[in-house]
């Protein structure tokens, strides 16, 4: 696995651009990320975490992290496409504050899901068990960056009028 290009140099080679924020998309994003993970907890509490499961575990956290980073990136006035945007994304995390490790570990779930869909890969209920705890952790912390900057956007869209 390659090592993590910085989020400015995502920018620079034109897979992340600049466009107009776009609070409605990150709402939405958010809310679709909460499902993601009410579900992602009952599954756990009424199947658990088995070998023949954890594929669709890992497959569930990435999304619910990706969905914030996204929702994030549209409040901060990002958006990424092509080759490469998915790891212009977890870069964000850094951006965010994330430390180090937590932006590998993000990385290494973004390259089993990629295994899982283009190659077959599958992983063990113990791996599952990580992301599961990573993502409650991040997402968390995710959620309330997220809130501070959607109500700083409402109080600036509220003065503005």
């Amino acid at each position: 696995m390659k090592s993590l290009k910085s989020f400015n140099e995502f920018v620079t080679e034109g897979i992340v651009n600049k466009i107009t924020p776009d609070l409605e998309r990150a709402k939405s994003l958010v809310a679709e990320s909460k499902r993601k993970i009410h579900s992602l907890q009952e599954q756990v509490e009424k199947i658990g975490i088995k070998d023949e499961n954890s594929n669709d575990y890992v497959e569930y956290c990435y999304n619910i992290i990706m969905y914030l980073l996204r929702a994030e990136l549209y409040l901060k006035g990002y958006a990424s496409s092509g080759q490469g945007a998915h790891e212009a994304e977890v870069s964000y995390l850094r951006i965010l504050g994330f430390d180090e490790k937590n932006v590998q570990f993000m990385d290494k779930i973004r390259y089993f899901r990629n295994g899982i869909l283009y190659y077959g890969t599958s992983l063990d209920a113990e791996y599952a068990q990580k992301c599961i705890e990573f993502t409650k952790r991040i997402s968390a912390k995710l959620n309330r960056l997220i809130e501070r900057e959607l109500q700083s956007s409402l109080r600036k869209t509220h003065q503005n009028t």
